[in-house]
Formats: C-alpha cells, structure tokens, sequence
C-alpha cells in the first residue's frame, strides 16, 4: 500500500493525491528520503531546498535564536520539524522554521499544536502551497503569526492573527520588518 502510494507520489511531481485519503502512519511510513507534508490527508511532494533557501533559513534561524537567547526567552526556534497543528490525523506540516512559546507542545517527534510564529520559505516549484494552502491551515489551528519570504519576488508577506482573520502586511526585501509576536524584534532583510 505505502510502495503504491509512493509511486504516485513520485509520478505527480508535487501535486497532491487526490484520490486517496492518507494519515498519519502513512506520514510516517514513507521512507527518509521523500520529503512530503499531509494536508488534510491529502500528500504533497516538496522539492529539496536549494542553496537561496538554504541561506535564508540559516540567516533568519540565526537572527531569531540569537535575539531569543539575549532576552533569555522561553521560546524554541526550531528548523524543518513536524508539526501536528491539532487534532486530527491527517495533517503533518514541515514549516521551514517555527517559533514555539509553549514548551508543553513540544515532543522528540514533532509540535503538537500551533506555533506562535511560522516562517514559509517559497519553494519555486510550488509557490500557491505556502500563498494558500498553508496559508489557510495555518490560520485555521491558531498560529499567531506566519511570514512567506519569497526569495524570487524579494518579498515578504506577514500575517499576523487578529480574533480568527489574519492581517496581511507586505514587504520587500529592502524592509525591516517587526515581529508581531515579541515587542522589540525587527530583521532588517535588506543585510540578510
């Protein structure tokens, strides 16, 4: 069955299964090598990050780890990590990076839960993953805040949760842009 759902796994290139509920031991049954997220049971392929990405994510891990650690915060930046954003069993996201305040939400595994604060980097094969699917999922299970940074565009779109809608604010790569979630953090992309 997992063998099956691999070869059309592979065969879609990054389009989801659409004809095939899939759960969280199917998640964890795919071997090391596939990188792929589960959406409301539904397999999403995601291609390895390329070496833009790559920098990005290190230069932003960086800048909020070092910033976490000068005001001794509770909080843990954490790279390409699952995440189980409720209760369902059917949704497993890696976010590229998530900012967890809740120590209680975190096991060896994975976040069970919402972050306080998920950054997306844009992969170029599938850019509407992070504009809309996870967009949609991520303001469904609470996160607080989540930010795309578009690498190709140069830009950085924030959304920051407002009751149950999130308001959207966007930047460029030239921008310092505030961290809605602690009061004196601001990356300035522009030396990123």
């Amino acid at each position: 069955m997992i063998n099956e759902a691999l070869l059309d796994l592979r065969e879609l290139e990054g389009k989801a299964m659409a004809d095939r509920i899939m759960t969280e031991d199917d998640y964890y049954a795919l071997p090391d090598d596939v990188r792929a997220e589960l959406i409301d049971g539904r397999l999403f392929y995601m291609e390895s990050p390329g070496l833009t990405h790559q920098k990005l994510l290190g230069r932003l891990y960086k800048v909020i780890s070092n910033y976490i650690d000068s005001k001794n915060g509770n909080c843990q930046v954490i790279m390409d990590f699952d995440m189980k954003p409720d209760t369902a069993e059917d949704t497993i996201v890696r976010p590229d990076i998530s900012i967890i305040c809740d120590p209680d939400k975190l096991t060896e595994r994975r976040c069970e839960g919402a972050p306080d604060w998920i950054i997306e980097i844009v992969s170029p094969g599938n850019p509407k993953h992070d504009y809309l699917t996870k967009l949609e999922l991520y303001q469904r299970t609470g996160v607080s805040e989540y930010w795309i940074v578009d690498p190709r565009k140069k830009t950085v779109t924030a959304y920051r949760l407002d009751e149950n809608d999130f308001d959207m604010t966007c930047y460029s790569f030239q921008d310092k842009i505030k961290a809605g979630i602690y009061d004196d953090l601001t990356i300035d992309f522009a030396v990123l």
